[in-house]
């Protein structure tokens, strides 16, 4: 395998996508889990940071530690991880706030029958607003990322190895 970082990183991906699902259902234990969350951002475990960690083991498997594009991936790596930590998730804890202000304003207009809050709130169920309180990650699922992500670059490199793909 010619490039066995970018293998690693986008195994990393599917497989961390993949698990979102039954980690929520069985061990979080969120029964109104649904299998959308295959394909959103957020969860238990990241696969942003699955993804980055992923790359920067793979690299450094590849590349030896002191590479400069290990010192790259990592740079990268500890952004996307803040960034998923911090601006990702405001936006997500944002996003349940609104939608819950939309709840207490639809239940507010039919209250009081206001015609003209109804048609505000029509207007705004029209524009087909989706509000994902999955956007960003709690630290405890960016570790769990990095860990997946590790994992899966060292299983990926073993697998790849035993199937004869040089490196």
């Amino acid at each position: 395998m010619k490039n066995y970082p970018l293998a690693a990183t986008v195994l990393a991906i599917l497989i961390t996508q993949f698990l979102k699902y039954p980690i929520s259902r069985i061990f979080i234990k969120k029964t109104e889990t649904k299998l959308s969350i295959i394909h959103t951002t957020g969860g238990m475990p990241s696969s942003h940071t699955a993804a980055v960690t992923a790359l920067i083991t793979a690299l450094s498997l590849q590349e030896g530690f002191a590479s400069p594009y290990v010192a790259i991936a990592a740079a990268y790596g500890l952004i996307v991880m803040f960034d998923a930590m911090g601006v990702r998730r405001q936006s997500g804890e944002q996003g349940v706030a609104l939608r819950e202000i939309l709840d207490l304003l639809e239940a507010k207009a039919l209250e009081k029958k206001d015609p003209l809050l109804e048609e505000k709130l029509q207007q705004l169920a029209k524009k087909d607003l989706i509000i994902d309180d999955y956007l960003g990650h709690k630290p405890s699922e960016v570790f769990g990322g990095l860990l997946t992500g590790v994992l899966i670059a060292l299983l990926s490199r073993y697998v790849f190895y035993f199937l004869g793909w040089v490196f």
